[in-house]
């Protein structure tokens, strides 16, 4: 048998199933290997011996092998979520010792299907850069090369999965948060649409910007854990349609000859696309073409005046989720700068900025309804040394460097399309590089369906990174 760290999330739920290896021995498995090589900076808060209580309780239970695909695999929570009991930090020293009493609705959902947790992710302050660099942890890096980000804000959830310390792990994402790891760590990171998985019960982005979503190794394994996540709760103010069938079973589907749109030219702010990454682009639209679609050029779906409507909702979102005053001063420059930014905004301002961008998102989805794909690259560039965004001194820079290296995930977050990041392409010197897939909202099972044909054409799963 492979080590069970080489088997997908769902073969090893298969295994649990058939009763060949036991909750117990994939946490006791994987626990071990968080304790030797996470030199990633993956995990803030371990879990160890929860985790396993946790484990055997599952074990024990009469129907536990009749349950769904991940029954009785681990995970981990990213720290922006709230864990009952298990401290939670937000990235932030100002809630260094922070612990919740509830869990939320992702986590909730997790456990009811017999998902365990063997801790806590490691984030930026508050999930707001595109880099994990907190104080309360170490850097997050790509186990491609331990001296680069790992990407943010769910830097720690891509890192411990691809370096293989849980099989596959949840995020979030609200301007490129989850597909901007996947990027840098060569894994698949899918942004599922506005309402597929519920805010409950904090619902603490008013905007509509963020949602929870899958990382994972191959799409199915993602899947699978979308089908987990997605559902309505009582009290959503929005929530998309429920999916014909499962998620997971949509990876088995032909996609059938599709319209994709593509375009190269980055949305949010002027800059020059590597080489590798446009090599990645077009090599992606070969292969879609190669697979029968029809791959369409298109002019960018945002212009440039949606950009201020965009970072305004951002620094108001920033500053309602900042420290409380007598712990601000414990916040980052950035996070103060963004505070700040959005403290200085009207509720009439805030309002009309909202407005606007719902319109400016209602006039892309118009541009692209003809297509059922979108293609851009993730990044503009392989993932970067860590530090080399980060600029405490001058925010204002720090926020342009961020732009720079992600101008495009966030446009998916204005529209509420599903998307997703796919590692189709390394660089020569062994850096990963991702392409990305949109599709019309609630839409997910046309884009998992397309993104499993790709899987299966252009096959990643043989990469492996140093020390795996």
């Amino acid at each position: 048998m492979s080590d069970l760290h080489d088997l997908t999330a769902v073969e090893q739920g298969r295994l649990v199933r058939e009763r060949q290896v036991s909750p117990v021995e994939l946490v006791d498995h994987y626990l071990g290997r968080v304790e030797r090589l996470d030199d990633v900076g993956a995990f803030v808060t371990v879990t160890a011996d929860p985790a396993r209580e946790r484990a055997e309780r599952i074990a024990a239970e009469p129907a536990a092998w009749a349950r769904g695909p991940l029954w009785g695999v681990p995970t981990a929570v990213k720290d922006l979520n709230l864990t009952a009991g298990v401290r939670t930090t937000f990235g932030s020293a100002a809630f260094a010792d922070f612990v919740p009493e509830i869990s939320d609705g992702v986590v909730l959902a997790m456990e009811s299907a017999g998902l365990v947790s063997l801790g806590k992710t490691n984030t930026p302050e508050f999930g707001s850069p595109c880099y994990t660099e907190p104080d309360v942890a170490p850097p997050a890096v790509t186990p491609w090369d331990r001296s680069r980000t790992a990407g943010g804000s769910s830097g720690g959830a891509a890192a411990a999965v691809a370096a293989g310390l849980v099989p596959l792990a949840q995020g979030s994402d609200g301007g490129g948060s989850i597909r901007i790891p996947a990027s840098c760590c060569g894994l698949v990171g899918l942004k599922p649409t506005r309402g597929r998985i519920s805010g409950a019960p904090m619902y603490g982005d008013a905007v509509g910007l963020a949602t929870a979503g899958p990382i994972a190794r191959d799409v199915r394994d993602a899947a699978a854990l979308l089908d987990v996540l997605a559902g309505r709760r009582v009290g959503d103010p929005y929530w998309a349609p429920p999916p014909s069938g499962s998620f997971l079973a949509a990876c088995e589907q032909e996609p059938g000859r599709l319209r994709v749109a593509r375009f190269l030219t980055p949305i949010i702010t002027d800059v020059e696309v590597d080489p590798e990454c446009v090599r990645a682009y077009e090599d992606a639209s070969r292969l879609l073409e190669s697979l029968g679609h029809e791959v369409v050029d298109v002019p960018v779906p945002l212009p440039p005046e949606a950009v201020p409507e965009f970072e305004t909702c951002w620094a108001v979102l920033t500053a309602l989720s900042s420290a409380p005053p007598e712990r601000e001063h414990l916040i980052r420059p950035l996070t103060r700068w963004l505070t700040e930014q959005g403290r200085a905004w009207s509720g009439p301002e805030f309002g009309l900025a909202v407005g606007a961008m719902r319109r400016f998102a209602a006039a892309a989805l118009e541009a692209l309804a003809p297509y059922d794909a979108v293609l851009t690259p993730t990044l503009a560039s392989p993932p970067v040394p860590v530090g080399a965004m980060r600029h405490d001194d001058d925010p204002a820079a720090d926020f342009l460097a961020q732009k720079r290296f992600t101008p495009w995930t966030s446009a998916w977050n204005v529209t509420g399309m599903p998307a997703i990041s796919l590692p189709l392409h390394w660089t020569p010197d062994g850096l990963p590089v991702g392409v990305m897939l949109a599709a019309r909202p609630a839409e997910e099972e046309l884009l998992l369906a397309l993104s499993a044909q790709v899987e299966a054409a252009a096959p990643w799963a043989h990469r492996r990174p140093p020390g795996w």
